[in-house]
């Protein structure tokens, strides 16, 4: 063994306690060269369990990286990370980590084992620690219900008492009425086919064309939600979160979005009436990936905010967490995920997507413009197209399509009335005109089912 070699064992004799300094960073290198164990620890390690500033900012270099690539990063990449990503930190706490980083390339750890199987004690200890501080606070205002949760909560952490559904047990369950606890899109005709509107753990996608009104469609469905006193987290991949929280001005005071600054008083105190909570949290486009939310609503949810809708605008431009040979494999993971956070969150998720080339001056978008990524369709909840050709957006109008409904009937026709200076959208009664297209509905749904079949084989023999 060389001499200058750092051997960290169960016996060293070091000045703190069972789960300090020495714990936390042999913990912290375990995390580094074990990819299978940091995916694991990740799920129940927050980095303020790390009470040493270059120990959270070192793991917070190593999560970051690999949810930004979606690759565990090697010791190579990190070396080159410590050396050049670190400029904007504290001095010191740059210093202490690179520091930390050459001690952890000559360690000999000796109780690996043990640090994986106690690192779960580790967090569960932190986490307690972290509910007694908050508890302080409630305790102060005798909320004895809430610092009892709040320590029960901790004392739960890594487990899942889930047991699944029991067949006979809960045999009654079953037939009760499905809770849904929809929220209202704010359009009547499209409430009463939907049994509400959007319910939670569902996924509804709006799909239309470029220069369509996608966003707009998104800002007036959360409008209802605050309307409705719920709080609302808008994603926004693509415009400036100022621009979204504009159009949000505009559509509940409906002052023209070019005459905002004139009606600035007017505005605010109407905005103040709203019961509704809206948080707009912008990323630039392809930078942010489902974890990226998943990471983002648990920091919400730390602070005691309860998301009640979130609207993410929109999903194409969501980043993979893992690049895929094809596109569409890359879509459908994704929406499949987005599926998995309104389950997760118990609350509806709302996006929009793109058509193919045959939605661009559509008078209706059937379910064929869309089936260039088949399982959108198939893991969405509820699904409506918009076109609107170049007479439409003259004429401030439109057609909405309902291409899945699993509340409900589909394949229905709608005409809209659209003025995206004050982003105001009315459903209106349908027309006679549009009776070929409810008949020919059917058709396009069969027709899309049939297609991913034939996907679905070919993607299970590759």
């Amino acid at each position: 063994m060389a001499m200058n070699q750092t051997i960290i064992g169960k016996n060293e004799n070091a000045n703190f306690s069972k789960y300090g300094k020495s714990f936390q960073e042999k913990l912290c290198m375990v995390i580094l060269d074990d990819r299978s164990f940091a995916d694991q620890i990740e799920e129940v390690l927050d980095i303020n369990f790390l009470e040493l500033n270059y120990l959270k900012l070192f793991l917070t270099k190593v999560f970051s990286y690999r949810e930004k690539y979606g690759v565990h990063p090697s010791r190579d990449i990190m070396k080159t990370i410590l050396r050049s990503d670190l400029d904007g930190e504290n001095e010191l706490t740059a210093k202490q980590v690179r520091e930390f980083y050459v001690r952890s390339q000559i360690a000999n750890l000796t109780d690996v084992e043990y640090i994986k199987d106690t690192s779960l004690d580790f967090c569960k200890k932190q986490n307690l620690k972290s509910a007694m501080v908050k508890s302080i606070g409630l305790l102060q205002n005798s909320s004895y219900d809430e610092i009892s949760q709040v320590i029960n909560d901790s004392l739960r952490l890594g487990m899942n008492n889930d047991e699944g559904y029991d067949w006979k047990k809960d045999f009654e369950e079953r037939f009760k009425p499905r809770f849904r606890n929809p929220i209202s899109t704010g359009w009547d005709l499209i409430d009463n086919i939907s049994k509400g509107g959007l319910g939670q753990k569902e996924l509804g996608v709006v799909i239309a064309p470029t220069g369509a009104g996608k966003s707009m469609v998104l800002v007036h469905l959360g409008t209802q939600a605050l309307k409705a006193g719920k709080t609302v987290v808008h994603y926004t991949l693509e415009l400036q979160d100022t621009v979204i929280a504009s159009r949000y001005d505009s559509c509940l005071t409906k002052v023209p979005l070019g005459n905002l600054m004139s009606f600035k008083e007017k505005i605010y105190e109407e905005v103040q009436d709203i019961e509704g909570r809206l948080i707009v949290k912008e990323y630039p486009t392809k930078s942010a990936t489902t974890h990226t939310i998943k990471t983002h609503l648990e920091k919400l949810k730390m602070r005691d905010i309860n998301v009640d809708m979130i609207i993410v605008d929109y999903a194409d431009l969501l980043r993979p967490v893992r690049t895929q040979r094809e596109k569409r494999n890359e879509l459908e993971t994704i929406y499949e995920e987005l599926r998995g956070i309104a389950a997760e969150v118990k609350c509806p998720i709302w996006t929009a997507s793109q058509t193919n080339r045959s939605g661009l001056n559509a008078e209706v978008i059937t379910m064929e413009a869309i089936s260039e990524a088949f399982n959108k369709c198939f893991v969405s909840d509820f699904i409506f197209t918009v076109s609107r050709t170049v007479d439409d957006k003259v004429a401030n109008g439109g057609r909405v399509f309902v291409a899945k409904n699993r509340n409900g009937p589909d394949g229905l026709v709608f005409p809209i009335f659209m003025d995206t200076s004050t982003v105001s959208i009315k459903v209106l009664e349908p027309s006679e005109e549009d009776e070929n297209v409810e008949v020919n509905a059917k058709k396009q749904k069969q027709s899309l089912a049939e297609k991913y079949k034939n996907f679905k084989k070919n993607k299970g023999e590759n």
